[in-house]
């Protein structure tokens, strides 16, 4: 089968006509309107979706679920990888929101970020959310020492560090994310599958930080 009709491809496809959906629906009753959008390979397929529709991008917010505390043109850079597929094409129109500063850590950074992300127009049109293996979203990390004030802070942005990942981390919070009218979960891989289900077969968000989304409610969009 070609990448072309794959079944992740065909999912990113879905997805990106759902989101922009969202976006042209929000501009006709207001005068911008926010996307949130998470890093990872996964979503590389739906910003290229995304980008090469004709929306009135002009008029669009984009900015990070979370980063990794990296310059941004580290390889490992959410903002890299988001300039790179999504504002690009008719979306580079868009007005694009880091996540980052010059400052040395993210402790140091995360009030700016956050007075930053605070002006813009939410509540978001859509929030796109990936997991990873051990049910972290965003950088919510089940191992995270920061994770309860994460889930539970009034606050827009938290500094994250947990063992196991390299970089330091700043991440939107549990109650940034959730100021959203829409949420899409977008994950791939009969892994990532599973650990959705015993995410669902349970209500402790700090063993599995996806958990802390799923009332919200929660478009999930999978393909093997």
């Amino acid at each position: 089968m070609s990448d072309a009709t794959s079944p992740r491809e065909n999912l990113a496809a879905q997805l990106a006509e759902a989101v922009a959906g969202a976006l042209v629906a929000d501009l006709e009753h207001r005068d911008r309107a926010l996307l949130v959008v998470s890093g990872g390979s996964t979503p590389v397929p739906f910003f290229e979706r995304l980008a090469a529709m004709a929306l009135p991008w002009s008029r669009i917010d984009v900015t990070l679920a979370d980063e990794r505390w990296v310059s941004e043109d580290d390889p490992d850079s959410n903002a890299r990888l988001a300039r790179e597929h999504l504002v690009q094409g008719p979306a580079a129109a868009a007005t694009f929101h880091p996540l980052t500063t010059d400052d040395a850590t993210p402790e140091q950074g995360a009030a700016a970020v956050a007075s930053r992300i605070a002006a813009l127009p939410w509540p978001a049109s859509a929030v796109i959310l990936g997991m990873g293996g051990d049910g972290h979203t965003a950088s919510l990390f089940p191992d995270s020492g920061e994770l309860g004030l994460a889930l539970t802070t009034d606050e827009v942005a938290v500094a994250v560090r947990a063992p196991s990942v390299a970089q330091p981390r700043i991440t939107l919070s549990a109650g940034c994310l959730h100021r959203a009218e829409r949420h899409f979960l977008h994950i791939a891989g009969d892994n990532k599958r599973a650990v959705l289900a015993r995410a669902m077969a349970g209500d402790d968000a700090r063993e599995l930080p996806i958990r802390a989304f799923l009332a919200c409610p929660l478009a999930v969009y999978w393909a093997p």
